[in-house]
């Protein structure tokens, strides 16, 4: 709207200009015409000051979004950090999920593989056997123990342990009877649960009485032999559910282990031998204190015949200074040339 104002001011001007120096026309002041040349300059005056205003607006304009540019320059600098950092913790995340997805299948192959060694009976009894070498290995010496030692009987125990002192041999059999425990955890209905514990009843106490006819040999082996159960479990549940057959066991002389349990016999005869050993040598060790004493005995001794030789010492240093005394008084009186004749308590002296 100004613009126009002053396009249009302008063209009066022209006009009067036009109309003022036209030939044969005398130029007059035209009040008018001063008036629009004061509208002209303040019209220019206010298109500065607009020109101005729209420069600073431009350069205002030019710093706010030149500030904008920067920070979303610096968001989105801000933003792909965090966006990588993010992506790489998926990462990880993924590659610890794939891990347990790993072990997941690897422990899922052991207990497929637990299952069929559990399902076999010869694969069973293996299993067994390595667990209960494993705890003897482990708390015993090798000169202590025997696997698959042959008895007088040509029956053949998993393991024998010899204990010192003692020419009676304790007998370990590994050989439990595990497939009645499945048929327990298999029944569902009670018949099918008073069949199974009638069968656990009946297998474990005809394998006592196996222990106890084989390897209970009067003066060859101890009493009682031990029967291993590779399972705490199985154990517990002998306990809680089959209390009877642990008595027929007891009275038959077969006690019933479970691999804590072993371990905890095995720690106990390291105790014991290790008391065997020490009384064997306490004839020794009773020697060897004696010399021990007379050794002490003799070091007293020399001590004492020290102590007089000190004392000896001691007396000849006293003579010995009352000697040198008498010397140093002696030489004092020669050099003062003592000329006159000494008395006789002089010589005595």
């Amino acid at each position: 709207m100004e613009f126009a104002i002053f396009v249009l001011g302008i063209a009066v001007v022209i006009a009067a200009l036009i109309l003022a120096f036209a030939p044969g026309r005398k130029v007059k002041p035209d009040p008018r015409l001063d008036a629009v040349l004061s509208g002209q300059g303040s019209i220019e005056g206010r298109f500065r000051s607009t020109l101005e205003s729209q420069a600073q607006l431009q350069r205002h304009l030019a710093e706010r979004f030149e500030a904008l540019d920067k920070r979303l320059g610096e968001s989105l600098s801000d933003s792909a950090a965090k966006t990588a950092a993010t992506i790489a913790g998926i990462g990880e995340r993924l590659t610890v999920i794939d891990e347990a997805q790993k072990n997941i299948s690897e422990l899922s192959g052991q207990v497929v593989t637990l299952q069929q060694i559990l399902a076999n009976k010869q694969a069973r009894g293996l299993f067994a056997q390595t667990q209960m070498e494993e705890i003897v290995r482990d708390g015993l010496p090798p000169s202590l123990y025997d696997f698959q030692f042959t008895l007088t009987n040509r029956n053949r125990p998993d393991c024998v342990i010899r204990i010192p002192g003692n020419k009676a041999l304790l007998v370990i059999d590994a050989k439990f009877p595990l497939e009645c425990f499945e048929l327990v955890r298999r029944a569902t209905t009670d018949d099918g649960k008073k069949a199974a514990a009638a069968r656990v009843r009946t297998d474990v106490t005809k394998h006592v009485s196996d222990i106890a006819t084989k390897y209970l040999i009067p003066g060859e082996t101890q009493t009682p032999a031990i029967m291993f159960v590779p399972s705490e479990s199985i154990y517990a549940e002998l306990h809680d559910s089959f209390s009877d057959v642990l008595q027929k066991a007891h009275r038959a002389q077969v006690m019933v282990v479970s691999p804590n349990i072993l371990m905890l016999a095995i720690n106990t005869m390291q105790t014991v031998m290790k008391d065997v050993r020490m009384r064997e040598q306490a004839d020794l060790i009773r020697k060897e204190v004696g010399l021990l004493v007379g050794d002490v005995k003799r070091l007293g001794d020399r001590v004492a015949n020290l102590q007089r030789h000190f004392s000896q010492t001691e007396a000849d240093l006293k003579d010995i200074t009352v000697s040198t005394d008498k010397i140093v008084a002696r030489g004092e009186r020669i050099e003062k040339v003592e000329l006159s004749p000494p008395d006789a308590k002089t010589l005595l002296s």
